[in-house]
């Protein structure tokens, strides 16, 4: 039987990339050691904190 995890994570997404944009992920897991799920998720905070940026200076305007 599996390990108990505090925040399991049951929802799987997946696309479709280039053989390129594939090699690039490689070389980024190989430079930061960390897997393709956490570059995403780290990629998918970074969208979200800018989109929330824009948001905010567009309604300052």
């Amino acid at each position: 039987m599996g390990k108990m995890r505090e925040n399991p994570r049951y929802n799987v997404i997946s696309m479709r990339i280039s053989d390129e944009e594939r090699l690039h992920l490689e070389n980024i897991m190989e430079k930061t050691d960390r897997s393709i799920s956490d570059l995403m998720r780290e990629a998918m905070d970074y969208l979200a904190a800018s989109y929330d940026r824009k948001d905010y200076q567009r309604k300052a305007a």
